[in-house]
Order: structure tokens, then sequence, then C-alpha cells
């Protein structure tokens, strides 16, 4: 639950202790403010676009295909609304299709804007940017597999996108018992670097259980498509970027606590501006910034 104070800084942590998603996990509507990569992957075509799925073992995907302008799939995702006091984060997250569309050519944009159209208000008073923050809780969840999304990252001081799953019992056992797997996360002063980390109890915020991959030559995220992915399965979590793995996270990793990911979980995307670990943006930080999502994908473990 939200605190009253906020927590040290933790790196790579993303607090799920958003007010309107307490709200949803405790069963009320979300809608107020409460090292080389491969060229092509496996499941691409030539052309970087995407390859038939696998039908027999798909569970969840979307591939963002529809008319410029238009808003996610409701059957699919929701849009959080509100701010993030426990990461300091200095955005708004909105509803509606103004900082989450499809542009047309089968792709979700989530934009970053710095403004403040509607005098929202954030913890630190009137909020200075808008973003977007959807998840699939009530909708998908799932337990094992792998969970993958081809995705061109935005860039700069303060931008911090990620891909990541919550345990769908964080309504009644809260966080970090309900665990997370953060399968990317990206702060933008680092711009050939993602994040994989799982959190759970006695290993969360800084002490979560993570690894980093960056690329090569100096080439940015921001630069293309890439795919980031995790296989999930009782004996382990391991992270890949276009279909390069490396990190693994194993039970034994936890010690003696205790080994959250043996239950179903939710998926989240977001772009978040500002919070304890990318810090907040600068004057070298450009806006708008923009996560370009071509497909998100789970497929089944068994």
């Amino acid at each position: 639950m939200p605190r009253s104070t906020p927590p040290a800084p933790a790196r790579g942590r993303r607090t799920v202790r958003n007010r309107a998603l307490l709200a949803l996990a405790c069963g009320v509507a979300a809608t107020g403010i409460a090292s080389t990569a491969l060229a092509t992957p496996p499941d691409r075509t030539d052309d970087g676009r995407k390859a038939a799925a696998r039908p027999a073992a798909v569970t969840f995907e979307d591939t963002f295909d529809g008319p410029a302008g238009s808003g996610v799939d409701g059957s699919k995702w929701q849009l959080e609304t509100g701010d993030n006091v426990n990461n300091h984060e200095r955005q708004y997250y909105t509803s509606g299709t103004d900082n989450a569309e499809l542009d047309g050519n089968g792709n979700l944009v989530i934009t970053a804007r710095k403004e403040n159209p509607a005098d929202y208000q954030c913890w630190y008073g009137t909020c200075e940017y808008t973003s977007a923050r959807l998840n699939t809780a009530e909708k998908f969840t799932t337990q094992y597999g792998h969970v993958e999304a081809r995705m061109k990252l935005p860039r700069g001081q303060g931008i911090w996108p990620a891909f990541w799953m919550l345990g769908e019992d964080i309504g009644s056992k809260g966080w970090p018992a309900c665990g997370e797997i953060d399968v990317m996360e990206n702060v933008g002063k680092e711009p050939g670097t993602v994040h994989g980390t799982v959190h759970g109890p006695g290993y969360s915020g800084e002490g979560g259980l993570g690894g980093g991959y960056t690329l090569p030559n100096g080439e940015a995220f921001a630069d293309d498509f890439h795919t980031f992915a995790v296989d999930w399965s009782p004996e382990a979590i391991k992270w890949s970027v276009d279909g390069q793995e490396f990190h693994t996270r194993t039970p034994a990793d936890a010690g003696s606590n205790e080994w959250v990911f043996d239950h179903p979980f939710f998926l989240i995307l977001n772009l978040a501006v500002g919070g304890y670990w990318p810090g907040d943006p600068d004057g070298t930080t450009e806006f708008p910034q923009q996560l370009t999502v071509d497909y998100v994908r789970v497929t089944s473990g068994e």
C-alpha cells in the first residue's frame, strides 16, 4: 500500500503502488487518480515485420493493427491513470488516446510529453508531464511460458520505459510478496543498455535479482526495434534480447527467501518520466518521447 513517506532510492524498482493500480488490484476500476543482436529474429520476416504466430502455443497476442489514432483493444488492455509517488515519477498517466494510440502501421505508440493540458495534480504539485501505462489485469494472466515484446525505445535523461509483470495476487498479498518480473527496463542515461530483474520478499528494490544487456559498438535501443523476452518455468527465469540469452535466475538465488514466481502474473507496458532510478529530465531531454511497440506475445510453457 502507498506509504506516507517515500522509500529510499531504488535501482530498477518498478513499484506498483500507483493509486489506480492499487484500486484495480483490490477489484475497483482503475479510472481515477487514486551482447550481439540477431539481424532477423526467428519469428520475423526478412523486412522485420511480424511473421506468422505459432498458433498452437500462443496464449496472448496483440499486433496493434488498427486505424491510426485509435485506442488499444479494450478486451486485452486497460489504461491506468494517476501519478506514482513511491517511485517519485513525474508524469501523470492519462486515459484514452492522448498518450497511447495505434499508428496505423501495426504499432502501439506510448508518448511522453512535457505538458499539462488538464491541470493534473501529482505528488509534487501540478504535473509537468503526461504519459501512459497499460496492463492486462483481470483480462489476461500467465503462469510460465515465453513472454516477449518487440519495441523501439525512447531516449533521453529521465526517460524510463518498461515491459514487466506483476503477480495477480497483489491485492491480497501486496508488493513485493506478489512478485514482479521486469522483462525489460531502460533508463535514458544508458541508451545502449537494458535490465531484467525479479523482485520478491527479501530481494526487492535495490536488492532485486537482476542483470543487464548492452548493445555492441555504441548502438542505442532507440535506433531500431529489438525483441525483449523472458522464458519462465518452475526451474528458472531466463532473459534475452533478440534471441540472445543474457541472464538467468533460479529459486536458489532467493536463498532463504520465498521464490514467488509460481502463480499467474499479468502484463504491464509503460513509459515513465523521472523517478529515483533514472533521475529527472534536464535541459538535454527532448520531448515528446515515444515507446513504439510492434507486438506483445505470450506462448505456453507446456
